[in-house]
């Protein structure tokens, strides 16, 4: 039988019955990715394997440095063909991370292969996987559609024009490609340099000039609604932590204005304009109806030998360590007290925090909305099989995991579906162990697998109204 066969990961007959019945058949809703509007909007066809698989994922490539492979073959200047020989030599090491099982999830569903990968097959599976990249069954539009992806938000800087998810709804190829609004630099004042350039580029996206923080404000608002106007129904986050200093409005427009003159913001500074800056976020989205994500707990760019010579998100951010609680709360809360507290998805990279932030999401449903606040899915350094269990088990243990949005991809690769596969095999082999063992009836089996549906695709389409 091969590795990657039909009950794969389902421990149990009624695991395969919750999977094969329920969870297999449910099409995919993606509402957190990274891919490229230009290259969906493109049609990307492939060079070779290499360049799809391996660049640009940082996953692989920390495992290949702990492997022992040179920089040259991982970012550096090797040929196609060595630098995938290189990562075919990592994958027998890479068993238990779940880059062995993704590695072989995606052989096996993109391109038919249910060998192993390793240096015996590597030459073969180079060729087989490069013969098919060329057909146009293998372009990035056909890729997406492969794997029955209804709705894809993509990650998107408020500058951006968005031309491209004009381009694609133009010309619709079965799935919706819709922007998310990502403000991450429009509030990285720490770099005075690289911010005033930013600034600049949202001048001219917003079609005003910027030279206090309410006119931040103000440009951030039409831009906002411009992308309202192209389909975006969320925004998303990414933080070291929460903010919630009190402030000044006075205090803000200070601020804001030393930055434009290039003098970078004391701790103290940055900690009340990114409070102030998140919270008119958060009214934003409210206002708008979307909903909102906050990434939580990334300690970036680390390694700064690396980071100098070949830039961010190559492989040398990590897990932080920071007390999230009082922050968080303190933020929410005063978005309670205004009513203007939106939908909103937390996600912390500590597993120490699952429950801190279970709980904290769970503090502020108001029975508006079910699930309106929302613990999500293993992050990054956690969605492999047991960050998704553990996400899983505190979401149930301590509020309603028949709630929950399930997974998305949170990747730049236009074949990591199998990632909802791979989760939603894990989902069903959960329950259906707890239903075998007694903890769940087996007389509300029929019950568990519309709720398996829910999860894998019901609830995500009616929370973001997509």
């Amino acid at each position: 039988m091969a590795f990657i066969n039909p009950d794969f990961m389902l421990g149990t007959e009624t695991a395969r019955t919750l999977y094969h019945e329920h969870a297999e058949k449910m099409p995919v809703i993606d509402y957190h990715c990274h891919l490229s509007p230009r290259q969906i909007a493109e049609n990307i066809r492939f060079r070779d394997i290499t360049e799809l698989w391996l660049g640009g994922d940082h996953y692989k490539w920390r495992a290949m440095r702990a492997n022992g492979v040179p920089e040259e073959y991982i970012t550096g200047r090797r040929s196609s063909w060595e630098k995938f020989e290189k990562w075919a030599e990592t994958v027998p090491y890479t068993m238990r991370n779940p880059l062995y099982h993704w590695t072989h999830l995606e052989l096996s569903r993109v391109f038919g292969i249910d060998k192993l990968l390793g240096p015996s097959t590597a030459r073969e599976i180079f060729e087989e996987c490069n013969a098919k990249l060329a057909l146009p069954g293998f372009r990035g539009q056909a890729l997406i559609r492969k794997f029955n992806v209804e709705v894809v938000c993509t990650t998107d800087d408020p500058a951006d024009d968005l031309r491209y998810h004009k381009m694609i709804a133009a010309n619709p190829f079965g799935t919706r490609i819709i922007p998310a609004w990502r403000p991450d630099c429009a509030m990285a004042v720490e770099r005075p340099s690289s911010y005033r350039q930013y600034i600049r580029r949202l001048e001219e996206a917003a079609g005003m000039s910027i030279g206090s923080y309410s006119e931040l404000r103000e440009a951030l608002q039409k831009r906002h609604d411009y992308f309202a106007a192209n389909g975006c129904k969320l925004s998303d986050h990414g933080l070291e932590n929460f903010c919630s200093a009190p402030y000044k409005e006075s205090e803000i427009e200070s601020i804001f204005v030393k930055v434009l003159q290039g003098v970078a913001p004391d701790a103290g500074e940055l900690e009340k304009f990114r409070s102030a800056f998140l919270h008119d976020q958060a009214v934003m989205d409210a206002e708008a109806g979307w909903a909102q994500q906050f990434h939580i707990g990334a300690i970036r760019n680390n390694n700064t030998r690396m980071f100098a010579e070949i830039g961010a998100d190559t492989g040398f951010d990590a897990i932080h360590d920071l007390n999230i609680a009082s922050a968080g709360h303190r933020f929410f809360d005063r978005l309670v007290q205004e009513n203007k507290l939106a939908r909103t998805i937390l996600y912390c990279l500590n597993p120490k925090d699952n429950d801190v932030m279970m709980a904290m999401a769970y503090t502020f449903n108001d029975g508006s909305v079910p699930g309106k606040m929302q613990f999500g899915s293993g992050w990054w350094f956690m969605d492999h099989e047991v960050g998704m269990r553990r996400q899983m088990d505190s979401l149930s243990s301590l509020g309603l995991l028949s709630r929950f949005v399930g997974m998305l991809t949170d990747s730049r690769s236009f074949i990591s579906y199998p990632r909802h596969e791979y989760f939603r095999r894990i989902l069903c082999d959960m329950l259906g162990k707890d239903i075998e063992d007694g903890k769940l009836p087996e007389s509300q089996l029929d019950f568990i697998g519309r709720m398996v549906e829910d999860i894998c695709y019901n609830n995500a389409k009616r929370y973001f109204d997509f």
